[in-house]
């Protein structure tokens, strides 16, 4: 791809990128969030057309009509943002647009064959076939768009954040995955915001900062401190930033807490001031025991108390007033209305400080807003740009956004950091730290082990529905916790 230069209305999103990847080379683009890597990349997948630039596929010249045009073409592309049917079943979004048929009938026993076939590249030949995409977890979504790619043996195949809702356990497989493509010569574009990652599985990589190439190199021998200056434009010394921070009493206990298929009789203590993270493999509880907690779901038995008093069965909007906030794994379905503004979303559940005579003073809005994006480094043209227009990682510090200005004292984090730009992070680790030291108790829901390990002071570790072990981090080592989230803890602290 050359001198590729993409505008949407004001917003210059590629300023004359360049980027040339080998066959059978991983190719890493890295860059913060509004950088513009998701923009070039759909660009080269047909989703997007440049204004201007050049793209080369086996030295000839290539443009894309669209998405199936460039899939025909051998381009595939695993989005950052699931882009499933939710009504359809599993096999059917594998094969969707790629449906295997014979004198215009449907070889239905053929798709179930394909499907799951990769769905075993995948370690996941044992997920159900026939179950809409609607009931499985984030995680498991993310398995059937990343299986959805490798259908039609792809040329060039890019992966936007492919392991942002995965495991430690299935990053590996699709590590070892990718390993095998790139021996059949299929060149990958990968893009993450974990620079470890890129460092083990990619040969070069690409900088984009601002829509610009600031820079590429060989990825072996290059210098994480020096690619993160690049994307960045300035030094980050310290990412997992620690903000001493003292823990108080108790103020959320889970007492054999159980939903309607998970959790499984949880016990969890959380304290003032507490960053609590909570580590497990996909399936393991975590996000159903914070989706019950919160009141989204249905709690079965057991007993929820919160400063005290007994608080089991509640709904979200009581939760609110109790000042438990949760961050949503799933920000386009519970997390944000991406057909509203900014500032919408940022204020929805707290307008008391701007609103007068049942009016709200859209002024005063728009200034508080623009504070949060100032705080955040949220990258919007303005607080009334709608959200489903910013990066991945903009709209999820618009979600955290919300908490913070909702005042939350109790906050219930799932996934925070995912598809947020190493920069970014940093912020996030920092900010969560200040919260901590203003007394304000944080559950913090990783699939991530370094950030766990870098920022909480407790890590607790599910598997299959239940707590299997809780211990001060300092305690833990990644290849502890991944013993206890495979059931080889020893004992129950």
């Amino acid at each position: 791809m050359s001198g590729v230069q993409k505008r949407f209305g004001a917003t210059q999103a590629l300023r004359d990128v360049s980027i040339e990847v080998g066959e059978g080379e991983v190719h890493a683009l890295i860059g913060e969030n509004g950088a513009g890597k998701s923009t070039l990349m759909k660009v080269l997948s047909g989703a997007c057309k440049p204004d201007a630039g050049t793209i080369q596929l086996d030295g000839e010249l290539f443009t894309s009509k669209d998405p199936h045009h460039a899939r025909q073409c051998g381009i595939a592309m695993i989005y950052q943002e699931l882009n499933l049917a939710p009504h359809l079943s599993v096999a059917e979004n594998i094969l969707l647009g790629c449906e295997p048929a014979r004198f215009g009938w449907l070889n239905r026993g053929r798709r179930r064959e394909l499907g799951r076939r990769a769905l075993a590249e995948l370690g996941h030949e044992t997920l159900d076939l026939d179950q809409p995409v609607s009931d499985l977890s984030v995680a498991l979504q993310q398995i059937v768009e990343i299986a959805r790619a490798f259908i039609g043996h792809p040329k060039v195949l890019i992966m936007d954040e492919p392991t942002s809702s995965l495991t430690q356990d299935d990053a590996e497989r699709l590590f070892a995955v990718i390993e095998r493509l790139r021996q059949r010569g299929v060149s990958i574009v990968y893009i993450s915001h974990f620079l470890e990652e890129c460092k083990r599985v990619c040969t070069r990589y690409t900088v984009l900062r601002d829509g610009q190439t600031v820079g590429s190199g060989d990825m072996q021998s290059a210098n994480l401190a020096g690619i993160i200056r690049l994307m960045v434009g300035r030094d980050v010394t310290d990412i997992y930033t620690r903000v001493p921070h003292g823990i108080g009493k108790p103020v959320l206990e889970l007492r054999k807490f159980q939903g309607v298929v998970k959790p499984r009789g949880v016990d969890l203590t959380l304290h003032a001031g507490e960053i609590l993270g909570v580590a497990g493999l996909i399936g393991a509880g975590r996000t159903e025991t914070l989706r019950a907690l919160f009141g989204l779901d249905r709690v079965q038995q057991g007993e929820v108390v919160i400063y005290s008093m007994e608080r089991t069965h509640s709904h979200p909007k009581q939760r609110l007033n109790l000042g438990l906030g949760l961050l949503s794994e799933n920000r386009k379905e519970e997390g944000l209305m991406l057909n509203r503004s900014v500032a919408d979303n940022l204020t929805v559940t707290r307008y008391a400080p701007f609103k007068r005579l049942g009016f709200i003073r859209g002024a005063q809005q728009r200034r508080c807003v623009s504070d949060w994006m100032s705080r955040l480094s949220i990258r919007a043209r303005a607080p009334g740009q709608d959200v489903m227009e910013l990066s991945g990682g903009n709209q999820q510090k618009v979600a955290l956004g919300r908490l913070l200005h909702h005042e939350a004292k109790i906050l219930l984090l799932d996934e925070p950091t995912r598809g947020i730009d190493v920069g970014s992070k940093a912020q996030i680790y920092k900010l969560i730290g200040q919260l901590a030291a203003e007394g304000k108790a944080i559950i913090f829901v990783s699939s991530y082990l370094p950030e766990l390990l870098g920022i909480c002071d407790c890590i607790a570790v599910m598997c299959r529905g239940r707590v299997v072990a809780v211990k001060p981090t300092e305690q833990w080592t990644e290849d502890t916790v991944m013993a206890a989230a495979i059931g080889h803890a020893e004992t129950n602290s």
